[in-house]
């Protein structure tokens, strides 16, 4: 199974009850299953906010076949990824490679065998899972664990369309680590590392929304999301961010402006969302940070736009 107890979604498409209860038998055990009798009927739960991980399609419907269904899938950006079997009647070599040709991961002939669909079912989601896992990778930070620069573009990217379409609030955060460079000059690069670590988990906790967000955005730099967010409320967050950190106690006997390792933090809350660029809220709230170090440092500078 991909995570935990949580089982994989199969999407089972065909218009005859007969082959679809066939499937259901054999499969309900293991995974969660979708039943449909249509093409439309697929490509609504397809599309929807539980998608399948995986889609066993028949060729052969009414109004909408298989290969029209595909096409569909794998023309929309949020269905294309989902792995295709086909499982259908057309058992002929020119069937078989024009549904590879449009994307199917497998293609599977009536009468099949029980054993051998499982098995095929079972590797494809393998890979799947697999995939997956390599896909969250890439959005990760090597060191810290938390979502990368790469994450927070896409993220940004949202909930800026986001806040712009429903008209919302906006919040954004540039966080520093204050003196972190006389900290590895004096304490040595591998405790840096520990102490980055130490210092994202903190952050991490410190967002109590699942839709906030943290990322690392290079060195001992940090940004923050928060979506449909004013900036009183987004001050909360960082003057808790801010305390988080400071309670990790991390020795800092080189930082004139604490004992411990701090942060300092920029906040920008957007209300006009016309009146600027998406890379207009990163430069503003970079400028709060700067503004926040000139200040004394470990501290929150917050303003709105």
């Amino acid at each position: 199974m991909a995570q935990g107890d949580k089982k994989e979604r199969i999407l089972i498409v065909d218009d005859e009850k007969m082959n679809l209860k066939v499937l259901a038998d054999l499969l309900k055990e293991d995974y969660s299953l979708v039943l449909a009798r249509s093409g439309s009927q697929a490509l609504k739960h397809a599309q929807s906010d539980s998608p399948p991980d995986l889609i066993l399609l028949d060729v052969v419907m009414p109004e909408m076949g298989g290969y029209e269904v595909i096409k569909n899938l794998k023309n929309n950006d949020r269905t294309k990824k989902i792995p295709v079997i086909f499982v259908t009647s057309l058992n002929s070599i020119e069937d078989e490679e024009q549904g590879l040709r449009l994307g199917a991961v497998d293609y599977i002939a009536k009468p099949f065998s029980p054993p051998i669909v499982k098995m095929r079912v079972r590797n494809h989601l393998r890979i799947v899972h697999q995939y997956n896992l390599l896909d969250q990778l890439a959005y990760l930070d090597g060191l810290t664990e938390i979502p990368n620069r790469r994450r927070f573009g896409i993220v940004f990217d949202n909930e800026w369309s986001r806040a712009i379409r429903n008209k919302t609030p906006l919040s954004l955060a540039m966080l520093d680590v204050d003196y972190f460079k006389q900290y590895n000059d004096n304490y040595g690069h591998a405790m840096g590392d520990i102490a980055l670590q130490d210092i994202a988990k903190s952050l991490q906790t410190s967002l109590l929304r699942p839709a906030d967000f943290i990322a690392r955005y290079g060195g001992e730099e940090f940004v923050m999301i928060l979506p449909e967010t004013d900036l009183d409320s987004a001050k909360v967050v960082a003057e808790r961010c801010l305390y988080q950190v400071t309670a990790l106690k991390i020795p800092h006997e080189y930082s004139p402006v604490a004992d411990y390792l701090s942060i300092s933090i920029g906040v920008v809350t957007i209300n006009k969302h016309d009146d600027l660029f998406r890379d207009d809220l990163l430069s503003i709230a970079d400028k709060y940070l700067y503004t926040a170090k000139q200040n004394g440092r470990n501290r929150v500078y917050a303003s709105s736009n």
